[in-house]
């Protein structure tokens, strides 16, 4: 059991620097290939964090033949964007609290609001169908996986080419090239396929250990893929944004949440219908409830132009309504 809990805990700081590794790595590969500031965090941060959590759901529905194991696929698409848009959004929150005399804004939010916005509502639509799909039975539901897959194409396109409105940023020296104002570009990407590889390595990890901690306490595989495996394959993403509020970048942060849960909210889905019946029962039902709640009340935020770190923290709030149900049910 100790040797368990020491596994975790050196997953956890292996993932915190493979972290720092890849935020340093992924802007200088922005600036490199002339990607808009933006879209480094909704696009390539969110894509290469959001790895963990669809091999997850992958490897759950496509090789295993157990219901029991597809149910921690469903559960795992359903459980991360909760994850995302609820505790992810308070961590940025209670960073931004927490850093205020190191960051130049204090708690001040310095973001693009219609950007945010318009990747909120982009969530909102495609994970509302995702519920839905969730609700009915027919047998066309494997064909609905391909329009999840062309929605987050086009999700993909538009951000590429989209302008946005930020601050300028001071760029940190490359990790792997620190004397250098100008690392070559081979340096560049394989300190990001380094980084990359020990995130996956070490979530990977980290996440088998927190299941094989689950069944000594015997939890259900319910628990399991709604309230742990998200937690823990959502790491990088939290961790990302911890980095990037703490060196003042909370658009990427920010950024890095809202495109990693359009990455949820299309890949596992589509992954789901291909190999699942993707139905749902009161808990999944739920789970989404809670995360179309979230969203709406960050959606209503914005719209007041009252986005603040406590208003980010209370997010938070939506993820322990839906746990204190969750086992009262």
């Amino acid at each position: 059991m100790l040797s368990l809990y020491v596994t975790l805990l050196v997953a956890i700081i292996v993932i915190y620097y493979s972290c720092e590794l890849f935020v340093n790595a992924i802007e200088w590969v922005g600036r490199k290939f002339n990607v808009a500031q933006c879209a480094v965090g909704t696009i390539l941060a969110a894509f290469g964090t959001a790895l963990p959590e669809s091999v997850v759901t992958l490897m759950a529905v496509a090789f295993n033949s157990s219901a029991e194991q597809k149910d921690i696929g469903i559960g795992a698409a359903l459980g991360g964007p909760l994850v995302l848009g609820t505790i992810s959004y308070a961590v940025v929150g209670l960073c931004i609290i927490f850093f205020r005399k190191k960051r130049d804004l204090g708690v001040e939010i310095d973001i693009d609001s219609k950007k945010l916005s318009r990747d909120q509502l982009w969530f909102v639509s495609i994970f509302i169908f995702k519920v839905l799909m969730g609700l009915f039975i027919f047998s066309l539901k494997p064909l609905a996986g391909i329009l999840f897959l062309a929605a987050y194409a086009f999700y993909f396109y538009k951000e590429m080419g989209a302008e946005c409105v930020l601050s300028e940023e001071v760029m940190e020296p490359l990790t792997f090239q620190p004397k250098k104002k100008d690392p070559t570009v081979f340096w560049v990407l394989s300190q990001t396929f380094i980084s990359l590889m020990l995130i996956f390595i070490s979530s990977h990890l980290f996440v088998k250990n927190l299941e094989a901690l689950s069944v000594s306490w015997n939890m259900s595989p319910l628990i399991v893929s709604l309230l742990i495996s998200p937690i823990a394959t959502e790491l990088p993403e939290i961790l990302n944004a911890v980095i990037w509020v703490k060196q003042g970048k909370e658009t990427l942060a920010l950024g890095n949440i809202s495109g990693a849960m359009m990455i949820q909210a299309t890949i596992p889905t589509a992954l789901g219908l291909f190999f699942t019946p993707w139905l749902f029962d009161f808990h999944l039902i739920w789970a989404g409830c809670m995360t179309l709640l979230s969203i709406f009340y960050l959606l209503l935020t914005l719209k007041q132009d009252k986005l603040s770190p406590q208003r980010l923290v209370y997010a938070g709030g939506f993820y322990i309504l839906f746990s204190c149900i969750f086992f009262i049910k």
